[in-house]
């Protein structure tokens, strides 16, 4: 199977109902008894610290999820549709008739029920392409799949594309880009290389052997290829990426089965009723794999996503609805942006005024993330998102102090001035919270400026320091 043929071969499990329902079952029936489990041991919880709250705290890396839709997905398909499909048994050859195959396929089936490489290979496109758009494709991705052939498909396409992009741009490949990391490969053998390797074992196609358990911090993307029923599996998915590592402070969720809908469901799902076994007791019979030719498969971009809270729930909600919310919630506390940049010098209220915004369900370090202002002080995030504000990256700031301020810093005694700037420049490479850290007057530049002792030439240090941040927030 290539990927330039025009008639890709595509493949489908018809698989007799009574599995079907079997298969459905085990995800809520895995859930019931883990949360039953839970509360018998160890009770109601006594508190509960919310994910957004950990972001905020500097314990998680924040999320943001890009989703993507599926033609093939919206639409379904008919028995009728495949027959057209010349469908064939996948290991015979032989063809599939109507009678082995279901009346319709719906999305949740496809990779369980109905096997569609060219679902898989648009997918794993739209993935490439989002992974060359971030920097490189050499990215630690865990990428989850249904089923065992799912895996190996998906690792087969990115390992495909991985190839073209390096003879495209004149690159050496790594020895090992993409990787089926399933227990009927012996994937497990590989976790210790991904979590170690900086050259190569990038992308992990897995279906269960990834999701608990596993602790690999440089993980950037969690991808969702498979339909997703459990809440707490989906946590449990998730959780692979909101480890920190080097350089790593958010990771991006890549939703293609709308997955992330499960964000704030309760961690109890209802078990369907199982279905009675066949008389006598007999075994079912194997899933039958199908293939046929010619379904087009089209992926369109369904927007990029955060999660906020609302009455207590994580709930999904677009990036830009996420920054109304949070500058409706700041407007609401701090009117003008006067009034705002006061709160910000002084510590404790700054402190606050964050700590009602996560509160609130609205975390400024998430959009300071997701929208690449890293270079920015929080303090320009926020005045962008609730005042409209043009930003200054933090380089930027301290440069312009320099010179919008100069009549103040001339009246300063000489040695003084020295310092404030060697402050100002402290503020430019770590932001405001820099400017209280007890440590201060042990940065080098500052201590060889005259430090606390040539800022006392001026009146109280903490009064100069207070003058200093106010007018580089005003520069």
């Amino acid at each position: 199977m290539t990927r330039n043929s025009k008639a890709v071969q595509i493949g489908l499990t018809a698989t007799p109902r009574s599995l079907i329902i079997k298969e459905n079952t085990k995800e809520a029936e895995a859930d019931r008894k883990l949360t039953a489990d839970n509360l018998r041991y160890f009770g109601e919880p006594v508190y509960e610290y919310t994910m957004l709250q950990a972001v905020e705290d500097g314990y998680l890396a924040a999320c943001e999820i890009q989703r993507g839709r599926v033609n093939l997905d919206d639409t379904g398909i008919t028995v009728e549709e495949v027959l057209r499909h010349n469908p064939r048994n996948y290991l015979t050859g032989k063809p599939v008739t109507e009678e082995e195959l279901q009346a319709l396929y719906d999305k949740s089936d496809y990779e369980l029920r109905l096997l569609l490489p060219d679902r898989i290979i648009s997918m794993c496109a739209d993935l490439f392409n989002y992974l060359i758009q971030t920097g490189t494709p050499e990215q630690k991705t865990i990428i989850f799949c249904v089923r065992d052939i799912h895996a190996e498909i998906v690792t087969a396409e990115m390992n495909n594309l991985y190839s073209a992009w390096c003879a495209a741009n004149g690159l050496r490949k790594a020895n090992n880009y993409a990787f089926r990391c399933t227990a009927e490969a012996k994937g497990g053998q590989y976790i210790a290389d991904m979590k170690g390797s900086n050259v190569d074992y990038f992308v992990a196609a897995t279906v269960d052997l990834l999701s608990t358990g596993v602790d690999i911090p440089a993980v950037r993307n969690i991808v969702f290829f498979r339909y997703m029923k459990s809440p707490i599996s989906f946590h449990q998915m998730v959780g692979r990426g909101t480890r920190f590592a080097e350089n790593k402070l958010m990771f991006t969720i890549y939703d293609y089965t709308d997955a992330t809908r499960l964000f704030g469901e309760d961690f109890l799902s209802k078990v369907p009723t199982p279905p009675k076994p066949s008389e006598g007791g007999e075994a079912l019979d194997p899933p039958v794999i199908v293939r046929a030719d010619g379904f087009e498969a089209v992926v369109t971009n369904a927007g990029r996503y955060v999660v906020t809270e609302e009455n207590g729930q994580a709930k999904r909600v677009t990036v830009e609805e996420y920054k109304q919310g949070l500058a409706r919630q700041l407007v609401a506390s701090t009117a003008t942006l006067d009034e705002f940049r006061e709160k910000w010098i002084n510590p404790t209220e700054r402190r606050a005024l964050l700590q009602e915004l996560v509160y609130g369900g609205y975390s400024p370090e998430i959009v300071r993330q997701v929208e690449g202002m890293t270079d920015f002080d929080l303090y320009d995030v926020l005045i962008d998102v609730a005042w409209g504000a043009a930003p200054q990256k933090r380089e930027i700031r301290a440069f312009s102090f320099s010179y919008k301020q100069r009549s103040w810093l001339d009246a300063l005694p000489e040695r003084t001035k020295a310092v404030v700037l060697a402050i100002a420049a402290q503020f430019g490479r770590e932001g405001t919270e820099a400017l209280e850290n007890k440590e201060l007057f042990s940065v080098a530049a500052i201590a060889a400026a005259g430090g606390l002792a040539a800022l006392k030439l001026a009146g109280e240090p903490s009064k100069v320091i207070y003058e200093t941040k106010f007018r580089l927030l005003a520069a």
